[in-house]
């Protein structure tokens, strides 16, 4: 099978194949394994978004895997390089070519990638449910390191209702003069930082993100969310912040994006505070999710959500 796999990046040319293979690849595993509805509920090509923001941060930063007989696309992975680690992106293999190596195949490439350029690092987060994807990185020295409970809330056309936050009222739009601040908080909690994500979410360029900082008495950033909100995913994240309080602020103000759609959360599973303010808000569980780590790993002094729309890492 090795011999008939050829690798390369992704260009434009491959955009709508990587949608169709990327739309299958996730809705045939999901409806497999009990979710009995489509894991994208959106249109086919509108996947293409990952294509286009992952593309858009780190350009050229792929690798797919091309049928040498038949020219078809079998599986693809993105990888964002980042001040310190790298970020290994939604992994995808198309139906057709499940269970024969592909995945393996572009972990393989993207740790020798890590490796040959001397990052210390390689971060991921996948479904605890899919016990082949954990196979699959585990066996190429991943370990798992903090474990998330997915939820999603459906959130009122009149918005979240619930009492006053405290700290509401300290967060606001994020700018491009927080960026240097986002970094630093994101460093002194989580030991990374990619200031690349930060400025992307606040420019903007395709119209889903959205970024809010939380800022104290002394004008300096004790928390940060981003979030998307587009066909093929509504999701908060990322979110880094000092502590649950901040972090639960956040969330209700980046809530109001979404009013009569649903939004999906991936929270740290010990942090209570936040699930039982989540479930107040009618959130439902879904999934769960593993940070991963090829590499060093330092634990969190603080909280950390991660998203798939840009990859955390």
């Amino acid at each position: 099978m090795k011999d008939r796999i050829l690798l390369r990046s992704l260009c434009d040319d491959d955009i709508s194949e990587y949608a169709d293979m990327l739309y299958k690849s996730f809705n045939k595993w999901y409806w497999k394994h009990g979710w009995s509805k489509d894991y994208f509920g959106c249109r086919t090509q509108e996947t293409s978004i990952f294509y286009d923001i992952y593309n858009d941060l780190t350009p050229g930063k792929s690798v797919a895997a091309f049928d040498k007989n038949t020219g078809k696309m079998m599986g693809a992975c993105f990888y964002h390089p980042r001040e310190y680690h790298v970020s290994l992106g939604i992994m995808s293999v198309h139906p057709d070519y499940f269970g024969i190596g592909v995945g393996r195949r572009l972990v393989d490439h993207i740790i020798n990638y890590v490796k040959t350029n001397g990052y210390k690092s390689c971060r991921l987060v996948s479904s605890a449910m899919n016990i082949d994807s954990f196979s699959l990185y585990n066996r190429a020295g991943f370990i798992p390191r903090m474990t998330y409970q997915d939820v999603v809330i459906n959130v009122p056309v009149t918005g979240i209702v619930g009492g006053n936050i405290p700290g509401d009222d300290r967060v606001r739009e994020a700018r491009h003069d927080d960026v240097q601040k986002m970094a630093e908080l994101e460093m002194e909690i989580s030991k990374i930082k990619r200031e690349m994500d930060y400025r992307y979410s606040i420019d903007n360029p395709r119209g889903v993100l959205h970024a809010t900082v939380y800022e104290n008495n002394q004008q300096t950033i004790d928390g940060f969310m981003i979030s998307v909100k587009h066909p093929a995913l509504n999701m908060l994240g990322p979110c880094v912040a000092r502590d649950e309080e901040i972090t639960i602020a956040l969330i209700k103000r980046e809530l109001e994006r979404f009013k009569g759609t649903w939004v999906l959360l991936v929270v740290p599973i010990q942090k209570r505070k936040i699930i039982e303010q989540l479930y107040a808000w009618k959130a439902v569980n879904v999934e769960i999710h593993l940070k991963e780590v090829w590499g060093e790993f330092e634990g969190f002094n603080g909280i950390a959500m991660p998203s798939f729309l840009p990859e955390t890492g």
